[in-house]
């Protein structure tokens, strides 16, 4: 194994320079596994590797409380990070996640196919006759945060303000925000929490089949129901996650769509392959880059010792192209099988939402398709840098502009 004082170094602040980190991955894993990050952190790159490290009970994620103050300042955020199920060890985590997980029943998410079907039809027959749409402003974000808006019941007068104050909030998961940003996030925290206490109210009067009324009544047998406080911070996380990383996911399926037209061929050719189709948009550009953990104990991996303490750096995006593991990476193939990619976590921590996002994914390119007989580019795509959220700092698209022709 080559020596640490040989190793490259990759911190995540440099991602916000790069358009496209693809390129820096490969290097990263032809050079081998492991590699430096900032002060204490150690980088890892290789599917095996990080497959192995996300399911290590020894890693954690509840980071020490002066992280959090050097990332988002002092105030409600660092309260809310410590409460929401995604940052909490076990025991805390497996309550709260058995809890949640019990409300967003499969069966509940299985049901809404037909729902989320029609919602997409009603949003693209909009397009039927103006030919032309932007994947992104038009569809990626409004389908998924209309859905978690309908399961959450937020009234429809209220819902454009509540995703304005959850991209606030999602600041909070950026690595550092600065002063201004750290107070538009706290503010944010204080109005959707006063917000949200309102609708726990409402719901106790009169309870629904929303998932809200459901987190209200999801008691497990011989343990304590959750809290207000942990339902009101899990219900917020659980709506901004549940629409953050489909947005990517459709964002970045719909960019491939144009850029390797072979994508819609395949879809055509075999609807039936739309599951497939989402896993490897998943697969081609994770929705989260990268993932932290927090070393609990010493670790032996790589020919290498992490130290209890030391920051782990998860390269989920650089896995998934890991060519060890995935044929001709950089090229996108719906019907890819297998496909163990890395979006959505593993261990406890797997993605609470996933069989959410892979119903919403499947139906949306689902319906392109059938809608459509050609979707082309109708201008330059836009990216930036993230601001913050889970994709934070990597790049994220933020227009995909594209001509139809209806089917």
């Amino acid at each position: 194994m080559n020596t640490v004082l040989n190793m490259p170094r990759f911190l995540l602040d440099d991602a916000r320079a790069m358009r496209d980190p693809y390129p820096v991955y490969r290097r990263l894993r032809a050079y081998g596994p492991v590699c430096r990050g900032g002060p204490g952190q150690w980088v890892f790159s290789r599917h095996e590797e990080v497959s192995a490290l996300l399911r290590d009970p020894r890693l954690g994620r509840e980071f020490p409380e002066e992280y959090q103050k050097v990332s988002v300042g002092e105030g409600p955020a660092n309260d809310y990070l410590r409460r929401i199920v995604v940052d909490r060890d076990p025991p805390g985590h497996t309550r709260l996640r058995r809890l949640l997980v019990k409300s967003l029943s499969p069966a509940m998410v299985r049901g809404l196919r037909e729902p989320i079907a029609r919602l997409v039809d009603g949003m693209l027959d909009r397009f039927a006759d103006e030919r032309r749409f932007d994947l992104v402003a038009d569809l990626a974000v409004p389908v998924p945060m209309t859905v978690m808006s309908e399961l959450l019941d937020i009234p429809r007068p209220d819902r454009a303000d509540i995703a304005r104050l959850s991209t606030s909030l999602a600041q909070a998961f950026a690595v550092f925000i600065p002063p201004e940003k750290q107070r538009e996030a706290h503010g944010a925290v204080v109005e959707l929490r006063d917000y949200m206490a309102g609708l726990v109210r409402e719901r106790r009067r009169r309870p629904g089949e929303d998932l809200l009324s459901r987190m209200l009544a999801a008691v497990k047998d011989g343990e304590e129901p959750l809290t207000d406080e942990e339902i009101i911070d899990n219900a917020l996380f659980v709506y901004y996650a549940g629409f953050e990383t489909t947005t990517n996911a459709i964002a970045t399926g719909g960019d491939l769509f144009v850029q390797q037209p072979h994508t819609q061929g395949q879809l055509r050719e075999d609807p039936g392959i739309s599951g497939s189709a989402l896993e490897e948009f998943m697969r081609y550009d994770a929705p989260i880059h990268a993932t932290t953990r927090l070393a609990l104990e010493p670790i032996e991996i790589a020919g290498l010792t992490i130290r209890k303490g030391r920051v782990v750096v998860l390269l989920l995006a650089s896995a998934n192209h890991d060519e060890r593991v995935f044929h001709d990476p950089a090229r996108a193939d719906l019907t890819r099988s297998p496909n163990p990619h890395l979006s959505f976590g593993g261990g406890v921590h797997h993605c609470l939402g996933a069989a959410l996002a892979r119903v919403e994914g499947a139906v949306v390119f689902e319906r392109l398709v059938a809608r459509f007989a050609e979707i082309e580019s109708a201008g330059e795509n836009v990216w930036e840098p993230s601001a913050g959220g889970f994709r934070f700092p990597y790049w994220a698209h933020r227009s995909v502009p594209v001509a139809v022709r209806p089917a």
